[in-house]
């Protein structure tokens, strides 16, 4: 079963392959439409998430984002207020 983990949490995606591909992409497109009651911007980074696990390129950049996400959060809690 394929897992996505982002900083210290792990969470387990089902399904095949194609299926997640499928889900990953319909969040994000939902989530382009955010201004709509129940679709919103939360299934953005859902949908990039699963997308993550299949995908390379997609894989890359949620890595990317998260050491510069780490790394921000480290620099504030030694004092340092710049980014």
């Amino acid at each position: 079963m394929a897992a996505v983990r982002f900083g210290d949490k792990r969470v387990k995606v089902p399904g095949p392959p194609i299926l997640r591909i499928v889900v990953g992409m319909l969040l994000v497109a939902g989530g382009t439409i955010g201004f709509l009651p129940v679709l919103g911007f939360w299934m953005l980074p859902l949908g990039v998430l699963v997308l993550s696990v299949d995908l390379h390129p997609v894989r890359r950049a949620r890595r990317r984002f998260e050491v510069w996400w780490g790394r921000r959060r480290r620099g504030r809690k030694n004092g340092n207020g710049s980014s």
